[in-house]
């Protein structure tokens, strides 16, 4: 397994087939309908715009087994050294290290381009991504009751954060 710089033109399908899983059977996301491919032409515009990285894990076929990103927390200019991330495995490759691979992995870039904090929306449920969360420095930082419905039931997200050093030196504006 190998860490890439994900682009495009090479893993948009195998993202958005990762994504469309997850929404269809699980709430990691709190979605309702399969993405469809057009979707991706815009995740991938955002994320290049704003300099935010996808990191992607392939397997030594080329095969994207997951991946990590983050983006901006909220749209108002005070937060722009806060970002929310993001990783997801493939199901068939879920609890073999990849997520902290990944999750690492985006927690370097953060420092590396001088996020200070980042933060993690996780169904309150998902003990897996939590506990992932915790082991990497990640603490729980609040959650907001009944703030999704899917699958017919009421779902708690729990919002993890970690402080990292970064920047050294912030400026407003």
């Amino acid at each position: 397994m190998r860490l890439v710089p994900c682009t495009e033109e090479a893993h948009a399908g195998a993202i958005l087939a990762i994504l469309n899983e997850a929404i269809a059977n699980s709430t990691a996301l709190y979605d309702y309908k399969p993405r469809t491919p057009e979707s991706m032409v815009a995740w991938f515009a955002t994320k290049r715009a704003s300099g935010f990285p996808v990191i992607g894990a392939e397997d030594e076929s080329g095969k994207l087994l997951g991946f990590a990103s983050y983006g901006a927390f909220r749209a108002f200019p005070a937060y722009k050294y806060t970002v929310e991330h993001s990783v997801y495995v493939e199901a068939g490759h879920r609890g073999a290290g990849l997520g902290r691979r990944l999750m690492e992995a985006i927690i370097a870039e953060a420092v590396a381009r001088d996020v200070h904090v980042m933060v993690g929306a996780i169904d309150a449920a998902n003990a897996g991504s939590i506990g992932l969360h915790e082991r990497l420095g990640f603490e729980h930082a609040g959650t907001v009751r009944q703030a999704g419905f899917k699958f017919g039931r009421w779902l708690d997200v729990a919002f993890y954060q970690r402080i990292l050093s970064t920047p050294l030196n912030p400026v407003d504006g």
